[in-house]
């Protein structure tokens, strides 16, 4: 059992209450972590400058604001150990294209590193925080650990630095093969803080900020990522890089990056996935 409210806590716990979270759901979370219920609500009250536990009042669904985006904006970026060049830029929501992140001879060592530890792909469950497979992502995957070994450490600190994030924000590469009809249905790399399920999630490092998918493989046809709020679609290139932003400095997050993998149509999708944090992970 829990029994300390240490600095992350604290941190967490400001951040909720700051963002109008219903404290019903956050003593849930902090139950589920493993506190006691009553020195769970005593903590929020606290918080709440000794208010009672009742449900915040939220903003109405302020529009997100667009702030300055973290990426470099020069057309050649020197991220670690490569030069990378930008190919395009959105601003609503904030995507990045790069190309050629990953060289042919690192994507396909990566594919093949990859095979013998593929496992079905899982998603959190928004009511429990628990991971589960689901119709929605019909695909593959694994997860190298950061710095796992020099290979995995020199392509972290090439993503970190392209999506200028310090390197102990990130979680691990996570690699995914989509077969035939493999797809993954719109979604949000965020975890919605609605969700009860979300808040073991961020107690400690933070709401996820930005997300940078490298393409592994040339897919025969389909495979798209796909923004349907934002009308923007990116057709997946060998090496090349999309990177998208979705929390701004003041802790909105962009309903706009809702987004999906679609089905391939033939042949297979390799792609490896970056997320970032917002404090280290």
């Amino acid at each position: 059992m829990v029994v300390k409210l240490d600095s992350d806590w604290r941190n967490w716990l400001a951040e909720n209450v700051d963002r109008g979270c219903r404290v019903e759901t956050i003593v849930s979370a902090m139950v589920g972590a493993g506190f006691e219920e009553t020195a769970a609500d005593s903590a929020v009250k606290r918080a709440l400058g000794g208010e009672t536990a009742r449900p915040i009042a939220p903003e109405p669904n302020p529009e997100y604001v667009y702030d300055e985006c973290p990426v470099s904006s020069d057309n050649i970026i020197h991220a670690h150990d490569r030069d990378v060049r930008v190919l395009t830029r959105v601003r609503r929501p904030q995507v990045v294209l790069f190309g050629d992140v990953l060289s042919a001879d690192e994507c396909d060592r990566m594919v093949e590193r990859s095979r013998h530890r593929l496992k079905r792909s899982t998603t959190v469950n928004g009511a429990t925080g628990a991971d589960e497979t689901i119709a929605n992502r019909t695909s593959e995957g694994t997860v190298f650990a950061r710095g796992e070994d020099e290979f995995i450490d020199r392509l972290d600190r090439r993503t970190s630095a392209l999506m200028n994030s310090p390197l102990d924000h990130g979680e691990g590469l996570q690699i995914l093969r989509y077969g035939v009809g493999g797809e993954y249905r719109p979604h949000f790399d965020y975890f919605p803080p609605e969700d009860p399920g979300s808040w073991q999630h961020v107690a400690t490092a933070g709401q996820r900020v930005s997300t940078l998918i490298v393409y592994l493989n040339e897919v025969e046809a389909g495979g798209a990522t796909a923004f349907p709020e934002a009308g923007l679609s990116v057709t997946p290139k060998k090496g090349d890089a999309l990177y998208f932003r979705y929390r701004n400095g003041v802790g909105q997050l962009d309903p706009l990056t809702r987004h999906c993998g679609e089905p391939v149509i033939a042949g297979e999708k390799w792609i490896m996935t970056k997320w970032m944090r917002l404090r280290a992970f």
